[in-house]
């Protein structure tokens, strides 16, 4: 009944969770950042799965021995025990299973990471934009049940309301592996606030969302950035207009550009542009990795596919629809208010599912 093999490839890590241990109290590794980090990474990786392992243990031993008791015991009432004990763990087990399964295919290593989101207003003009604004605050509303935190660092408002662009970076736990299924064109169906005849229109807004660079992941030679600083615009009080707080940097050898106005510290906007730029740098390369991925998982977006439309938002009939499961939930004010968990939750099921056939090929 219970799988050997699988218990066998958790105590195989055993040794190495152990030696991680060990170096992560070593003064020497301590004293190297770079490399406390890395393995720091790697021990939280492997945690969940000898946590899972340890416990997957304990109920094979739990079920040998119950199994000891009906084929040895006399007594009908210990017979009973050990009956309802089987049962319940051969009803268990297979979840467990499927857990550690899952836990033993390795994730991919910028799930834990911060993101940078971005929103741009698509095909339908002020609308679009507004729709941008309505998506942001969807995204603000998820973040703060989430306990996660949310900086803008630059912003483009439309005309009518709402952005035309909006870029910010959400930090907290598990950012990147919870948002990256919302990179895509996001579809709107309803009557626009511009509308005089009451006809429904469509519009698109599309998001990305990229794993947020740490620093010992890129190297960067700022002889090869070009700083500019200008003067912000929008909101932000008097100062706004009048000191050159925005930074624009420029990457010289791969023509990237980052600007950030938010704060109205010079230095406070060159720290964000700088992890911005780091972070585009970056992603030139785990694009590779997405695009790779994305041919055998409908849940992700591929880089060079960012124009796939991956859910429509139809208002008249409070419908959200996501197509790559071809999901329909009749909740929209609900969802647009931030209640988007049970969503993502069934583009995690599809990707495990996924995941799970893949490495059994």
């Amino acid at each position: 009944m219970a799988d050997t093999t699988l218990l066998d490839k958790v105590l195989d890590l055993k040794e190495k969770y152990g030696e991680l241990q060990r170096q992560l109290s070593d003064p020497e590794v301590i004293s190297d950042m770079k490399r406390y980090v890395q393995l720091n990474k790697e021990y939280k990786e492997l945690d969940p799965i000898m946590k899972a392992g340890m416990e997957y243990k304990k109920m094979m031993d739990d079920y040998e021995s119950a199994k000891e008791i009906l084929a040895t015991e006399k007594d009908e009432e210990l017979r009973e025990m050990a009956k309802e004990e089987v049962a319940e763990i051969e009803q268990r087990m297979p979840e467990m299973e499927e857990n550690i399964k899952l836990l033993l295919i390795p994730a991919d290593p910028q799930d834990s990471k911060n993101a940078i989101l971005e929103i741009r207003g698509g095909t339908g003009g002020d609308e679009a934009a507004i729709f941008a604004g309505d998506l942001f605050r969807m995204y603000s509303k998820y973040a703060e049940k989430k306990g996660w935190k949310i900086e803008v660092t630059n912003q483009t408002e439309g005309a009518a309301g709402g952005f035309k662009e909006v870029i910010c970076k959400v930090s907290g736990d598990h950012v990147y592996g919870t948002l990256k299924y919302e990179s895509g064109v996001h579809r709107v169906q309803r009557v626009p606030q511009t509308e005089t005849q009451g006809r429904v229109h469509t519009s698109a807004a599309s998001v990305a969302v990229l794993p947020e660079a740490d620093e010992f992941d890129i190297e960067l030679n700022m002889n090869d950035i070009r700083k500019d600083t200008f003067c912000s615009s929008g909101p932000g009080g008097q100062s706004v207009n009048t000191t050159y707080s925005a930074i624009r940097l420029t990457h010289i050898p791969s023509g990237i550009v980052v600007q950030c106005q938010d704060e109205k510290s010079q230095l406070k906007n060159f720290d964000k542009a700088l992890a911005e730029l780091r972070t585009r740098l970056y992603n030139m390369e785990y694009e590779n990795y997405l695009n790779e991925i994305s041919a055998k998982r409908k849940t992700m977006v591929s880089t060079g596919d960012r124009s796939a439309k991956i859910r429509t938002y139809n208002y008249p009939q409070s419908r959200v629809t996501d197509h790559r499961i071809n999901y329909t939930m009749y909740n929209l004010p609900v969802f647009m208010d931030g209640e988007i968990q049970e969503l993502i939750d069934q583009l995690q099921i599809a990707e495990n599912a996924e995941r799970l056939k893949a490495a059994a090929e």
